[in-house]
């Protein structure tokens, strides 16, 4: 395991320190993006379409210009160039040119001397459009060809269709003694982060381009910005301002932030702009809606044979990090039980709504709800206890999948076993009052994917460390703090391996002029990937210390230790320098002190088309048990507590792991019992709920007793052994309450949310004599590509795709 100070007894990590920031953000003094003046500053406004799709006839700016204090007006044609946060979707523009996609596409921009005159300027802008008809379903874009919202994709309005196999799926159900087939739909929902998007440029007269941004991406923001305004990669500086909350929301380069780095290079002063929060229900990005239907062969004790799973993803209006988006959700449903055959067919479509993208879980909460809730009822069927049945079934630590997905530790079991004892699950199962119910479900996530982006051979984190002769520690790395505290891990991991306190080290992180590269604050990667190029760079900085003091004081260099802001000698502890005056040594002798560190994740033993989504350095695993009231007469549901164990290999601060841990409670309970985005009417699709009056998402008053256990079971993988906890605890928290829903009065409802009128629609379903469940009652139709089929590893497979020859014999 790494560990940093060779297997001695940890001083900081597993402590439960205050975030490095915590006192800067609770006294007011943390400055986020829209806290940012500079002097002469002008305020944005975009002009959005008010028509879902559309053709652009004519834009008429010229009223606008000529308001008083309006100081300039761009259109599409001041920015052609495409974009996008995927190399395959570079899809979007700035500034819509000739058509609109979606009510609240941009088709101008203005700069004024305050908000009010920029405000004022957009009513008089005159757009003529022409009409379009509306793609607003998943059938829709299944099945309409023209007209197309895009050019390219798979084929009319589908976006990307997938279709893998894994082994031989006729030999799989035939070897099963039970087989289910459930179809389900996830609704689309979005991040609700208390910041809204902002942005601020600044083109000086050197014609260097600086933009602070509410981001949690500033590497590929950078690389849209010169792309799209045609400057010198050197001579553009994206500063990722402090997040007050992303989720995902804020990982794509987005609209505003382009526009205002085009406005600023036009009049020379710099430009600020901060969204509306209806503006940030428009930009979205957030959970795809998905409708699902997966078969399941298992045998007699629930084993599972074979899995065939079907996913649909509204897409929305662009490509932003959809396929990616496809691909998790058939990627990971093999990592928690063992699936030896395994069958993906996943569909993208357009249509004309906000574009979808990564919200927290990033395509895996919608399978893994229909693969936990289906697990139930197959367990229900043979007659099985649900959670001596998954935990009879989990995958095998150190393992390869059967879709090449290389498995480290897995402390899920330990998991199950703590929330099963803490709930009283025994006891409690089928045999709490009708109203009252319990329901279990298991999940895993990433901890960081397995390929950038924008494939290269490059370390996917950097850090860069410096010593100064007073003692102090500055960590420099191209991560965002999007809330998470990684800021505070980094700091953390610095501190143990050279024995400091975390509060004597400086975090300067995200600024692509004094930064490394860093890939992003996303897919849970920043503790496992920049912690470990911090940790590389805190080794080879205590190194030379460890050279530089053993001389001083004449002992052999493996008797030098760190601890208590000393170097010393083990044998002679009252022998040793100040951390300051190790330093100082170290100086005098190899000259400046600064070291660095990277990291790149193993190479994935998949090695098909497609392979690219779904590998990590390690997994982590959580497991939730969820005990609710249903109000059989209106369907209202409470969640009165919920027990969670959560696999976290080694917890680098236990207070920020429970803090996430809640955290992914609390946003699952919002999505399983009322957060949705919906939109009135398929020909204007307009968003129904663009506020938070009126998004319903929990309070306090919602949010119900949590008891949390941190199983650690370190991964040789991670910094300490830590692996993730940002996203994978959410996981469970839907299909637990949904499950713990039928155990309270005995029905369905197959769809998140599951709002009091579903679970009113499957009650009175069920006292009809009818099958008492809510949900969708099939999948569309459709043609998918044949599949590509690889031979698992457990048959001798390779990683690669079979020859079609060999493919055609076995079938």
């Amino acid at each position: 395991m790494k560990n940093g100070n060779n297997g001695k007894p940890l001083k900081v990590v597993g402590k439960p320190f205050r975030k490095v920031d915590a006192r800067a953000k609770c006294t007011g003094q943390t400055r986020f993006a829209d806290d940012i003046t500079l002097p002469r500053m002008l305020y944005a406004k975009l002009l959005r379409s008010h028509v879902p799709h559309a053709l652009i006839k004519s834009i008429d700016v010229s009223k606008a210009l000529a308001l008083p204090g309006v100081v300039a007006v761009i259109t599409g044609k001041d920015l052609p160039i495409a974009y996008g946060i995927l190399p395959v979707s570079q899809d979007e523009h700035a500034l819509c040119i000739d058509k609109v996609r979606f009510i609240g596409d941009p088709v101008a921009a203005i700069a004024a001397i305050d908000e009010d005159t920029a405000f004022a300027a957009m009513d008089l802008i005159a757009v003529e459009y022409q009409r379009l008809k509306t793609i607003s379903t998943i059938e829709e874009g299944l099945h309409i060809e023209e007209p197309r919202i895009h050019e390219y994709g798979d084929s009319g309005n589908v976006h990307k269709k997938v279709s893998l196999e894994f082994g031989d799926m006729d030999e799989g159900f035939a070897a099963a003694d039970h087989i289910r087939e459930d179809f389900f739909f996830y609704e689309g929902n979005t991040h609700l982060p208390i910041e809204q998007h902002a942005a601020l440029a600044h083109y000086d007269a050197d014609e260097k381009l600086t933009l602070w941004s509410s981001t949690q991406t500033p590497h590929y923001v950078h690389r849209a910005l010169a792309k799209v305004l045609e400057l010198a990669p050197t001579h553009v500086r994206i500063i990722a301002t402090p997040n007050g909350g992303g989720f995902g929301g804020k990982s794509d380069p987005f609209n505003h932030e382009v526009a205002v780095a085009k406005l600023a290079m036009i009049t020379g002063r710099p430009v600020k702009i901060t969204l509306t929060r209806e503006e940030v229900f428009y930009c979205h990005r957030g959970r795809h809606p998905v409708l699902m239907s997966i078969k399941t062969g298992v045998k007699k004790d629930g084993a599972i044979t074979a899995m065939h799973f079907r996913s649909f993803l509204d897409g929305g209006a662009y490509g932003s990090y959809g396929v990616a988006s496809t691909f998790y959700t058939g990627a990971l449903q093999t990592v928690t039980y063992t699936v030896p055959r395994y069958k993906f067919e996943g569909a993208r479509l357009f249509t004309n709504k906000p574009p979808c993208g990564p919200k927290r879980g990033h395509g895996t909460p919608q399978p893994r709800f229909a693969l936990e809730v289906q697990i139930d009822k197959i367990a229900d069927d043979l007659g099985l206890d649900p959670a001596k049945m998954r935990r009879n079934n989990l995958a095998a630590a150190h393992s390869v999948t059967a879709n090449y997905l290389r498995l480290g530790t897995i402390g899920l079991g330990e998991c199950i076993d703590k929330i099963v004892a803490a709930s009283d699950w025994q006891n409690k199962f089928k045999k709490l009052p009708y109203g009252k119910g319990i329901g279990i479900a298991c999940s895993s996530y990433l901890c960081g994917a397995g390929l950038p982006i924008y494939w290269n051979s490059m370390p996917h984190s950097g850090v860069q460390l410096r010593l100064d002769r007073q003692g102090g520690v500055c960590v420099m790395c191209g991560s965002t703090d999007i809330g998470q505290g990684s800021d505070s891990v980094l700091a953390y991991i610095v501190a143990e391996v050279l024995g400091i306190d975390p509060f004597d080290i400086r975090v300067i992180t995200a600024d692509t002029d004094l930064t490394p590269v860093d890939l992003g604050s996303y897919s849970s990667r920043v503790t496992l990937m920049t912690g470990n190029a911090a940790l590389q760079a805190a080794e080879r900085a205590r190194e030379l210390l460890t050279v530089a003091v053993a001389e001083k004081l004449q002992a052999p260099i493996e008797n030098i230790s760190f601890a208590e802001r000393r170097v010393f000698d083990v044998e002679n502890p009252e022998v040793g320098v100040t951390f300051a005056e190790a330093v100082v040594l170290a100086e005098s002798k190899f000259g400046t002190i600064g070291t660095v560190g990277s990291y790149s994740p193993p190479r994935s033993p998949g090695k098909f088309k497609g392979a690219g989504v779904g590998p990590s350095p390690a997994y982590s695993y959580s497991a939730a048990i969820a005990e609710v009231d249903v109000d059989a007469d209106t369907g209202i549901t409470t969640v009165e507590r919920i027990w969670i164990g959560h696999d976290i290999g080694r917890s680098i601060n236990p207070a920020l792991v429970m803090g996430q841990v809640e955290g992914g409670v609390y946003m699952g309970l919002g999505e399983v019992l009322m957060e949705e985005m919906v939109y009135r009417g398929n020909r204007n699709v307009v968003h129904k709920f663009p506020s938070m009056l009126e998004y319903k998402s929990p309070t306090t008053m919602e949010m119900c007793e949590v008891k949390t256990f941190l199983i650690e079971d370190p991964d040789p993988n991670g910094p300490f052994g830590a692996k993730e906890v940002g996203q994978g605890p959410l996981l469970p928290v839907m299909p637990a309450v949904v499950n713990a829903i039928y155990d309270a009065v005995g029905v369905r409802v197959d769809e998140v949310p599951a709002t009091p009128e579903k679970v009113l629609a499957a009650l009175r379903a069920k006292a009809q004599g009818k099958e008492g469940r809510y949900g969708p009652q099939g999948v569309p139709a459709t043609n998918w590509p044949e599949p590509l089929k690889v031979l698992p590893p457990a048959e001798g497979g390779d990683g690669r795709e079979m020859p079609r020859e060999a493919v055609h014999l076995r079938d």
